[in-house]
C-alpha cells in the first residue's frame, strides 16, 4: 500500500475486538514511532505499552468512555520536557511537536497493519502520571488505544470530513 493510501485509510476506531495484538506487531508499530524525526534529534519521547488487564483497568479511569475499555492495548505516549529542544529566539518547547510526529508515525503504521487506533488527548493526565508513576519532567501527552477493529469494513465506512485543498493551500 502506498503512503497516501495509508493516510486515507487511517481513521479513529472506537470499537475493538478482544483479539490480542501480537508483541511482534506492536514492536513494528513502535519502530515506526522510534524512527520519527524530532527537533535536533533529541527524541524526547517514551512509549508505555499497557497490556496487563489490571493496569488497563486503572488507565481506563483516565478517560471514562465505554469504547475505550474495549481496547486490548493502550500506548501511553510520553514526552520529556527536560530533554526536548527549545528554540533560542523565544524558548518555544518542541516536545509536544516531536511527540505529535512520533504518534502520527505510530498511528499510520498501525493502520497499515489493519490495527485500529484513536488519538486521545482529552484525558486526566495527572491521574495517568500517578498510575504509571512517571518521573516529574515526563508528561503523558497522548493515549493511543490500539487493537483489531470489530468491524472489518471500518476503514471504508467512517466518513472523514476534511477541508478542500483550496481552503487550506496557498501558493506564492
Amino acid at each position: 500500500m502506498n503512503f497516501l493510501n495509508i493516510v486515507k485509510k487511517r481513521c479513529s476506531v472506537r470499537e475493538y475486538s478482544s483479539r490480542p495484538v501480537e508483541k511482534e506487531t506492536l514492536d513494528e508499530v513502535l519502530e515506526a514511532a522510534r524512527l520519527a524525526p524530532s527537533a535536533c534529534n533529541l527524541q524526547p519521547w517514551s512509549f508505555i505499552v499497557v497490556r496487563e488487564p489490571k493496569l488497563l483497568q486503572e488507565l481506563y479511569t483516565c478517560y471514562d468512555r465505554d469504547w475505550f475499555k474495549t481496547a486490548p492495548v493502550c500506548i501511553v505516549v510520553c514526552g520529556n520536557h527536560a530533554v526536548s529542544w527549545k528554540r533560542k529566539a523565544d524558548d518555544k518547547d518542541h516536545c509536544d511537536i516531536d511527540i505529535a510526529i512520533a504518534t502520527q508515525h505510530l498511528i499510520l503504521a498501525a493502520a497499515e497493519m489493519d490495527l485500529g487506533t484513536c488519538w486521545i488527548c482529552n484525558f486526566d493526565s495527572k491521574r495517568c502520571h500517578e498510575i504509571l508513576q512517571l518521573p516529574s519532567p515526563v508528561e503523558a501527552i497522548a493515549l493511543v488505544p490500539i487493537g483489531y477493529p470489530t468491524k472489518e469494513d471500518v476503514w471504508e465506512t467512517i466518513v472523514k470530513n476534511r477541508k478542500k485543498m483550496e481552503e487550506i493551500i496557498v501558493y506564492k
